[in-house]
């Protein structure tokens, strides 16, 4: 099944990204000190001019949903999901009205049965806010369909990287594919002194992961908490590494594409980058 209503102006392949989605609703809050995300925020508001023409569709895996199985949102007008505790109230009256992409969910479907996966359509689910903070400021007019993604609950590092190649052919049908997660995401490490180096550490091995031929990069990735040394476990501990994952889906859609990192900041303490392919 393809989706209707192809036009010309999206028959450019897609890049994939792989992008920080922040803490909570920090964009659209107060935060001590000031200015603490404004350049995530930047780079996030700078995607459409990099695409190289506008989305059809969006495809987003998200870190903040885990299921069994292969997941999607497939309602018409996903509902909003504030899944996040103890922010100002204006921050859980935020609002992301885009529409759903219920044809391309049966699209998915297919790309993934084919792959020999089993997947899911979830008519209830609505967008969290791995999906709706960082669109917000990416796709502020909220006019371009999303499809929501969900990563495994078995958080396999080579069955996402699976995962990600059965979604390739959107590429060449005006669907971006985003990551949405956090390169690095310790809890207990924000903030503290002795994460600084850490980060460093394992945002370098990503760099060059990332920039690597395609099956070594994805064999690295595969095997991220071996292969990265200490400092990939320090980031992302086990049994979290949620935020890392939506990565692999992202490489794993690439193909041959070269990947390369396209931003990174020092926030709270740690370095958080984002990573783009094709």
């Amino acid at each position: 099944m393809t989706l209707p209503h192809r036009s010309t102006a999206a028959t450019a392949r897609m890049p994939t990204l792989y992008i920080p989605h922040g803490a909570g609703p920090c964009f659209f809050m107060d935060w001590n000190p000031p200015g603490t995300w404004d350049r995530m925020a930047a780079f996030l508001r700078a995607i459409p001019a990099s695409l190289p023409a506008r989305p059809r569709a969006i495809a987003l895996v998200t870190a903040h949903w885990l299921a069994p199985q292969p997941s999607m949102s497939s309602a018409e007008r996903p509902g909003m999901l504030f899944d996040y505790y103890g922010f100002p109230p204006h921050t859980y009256a935020l609002d992301y009205p885009a529409p759903g992409a219920p044809l391309l969910a049966d699209r998915v479907s297919d790309l993934l049965a084919g792959a020999g996966l089993a997947p899911q359509q979830d008519g209830a689910r609505g967008f969290d806010h791995g999906s709706f903070i960082p669109l917000m400021l990416a796709f502020p007019e909220a006019d371009i369909p999303v499809l929501q993604l969900s990563l495994l609950q078995s958080l396999d590092a080579a069955d996402h990287i699976r995962l990600g190649r059965a979604l390739a052919p959107l590429r060449e049908e005006g669907v971006l594919i985003i990551g949405s997660g956090m390169s690095y995401h310790n809890m207990r490490g924000y903030g503290d002194p002795r994460s600084a180096a850490i980060s460093t550490a394992f945002d370098q091995w990503l760099a060059e992961t990332v920039a690597l031929p395609a099956p070594e990069r994805e064999a690295r990735l595969a095997d991220w908490a071996s292969a990265s040394g200490p400092a990939g476990r320090l980031s992302h501990p086990p049994g979290a590494e949620e935020h890392l994952l939506p990565l692999h889906v992202v490489a794993g859609a690439a193909g041959d594409s070269a990947g390369a990192k396209v931003f990174t900041d020092r926030v709270l303490g740690v370095d958080v980058s984002a990573f783009r392919f094709g």
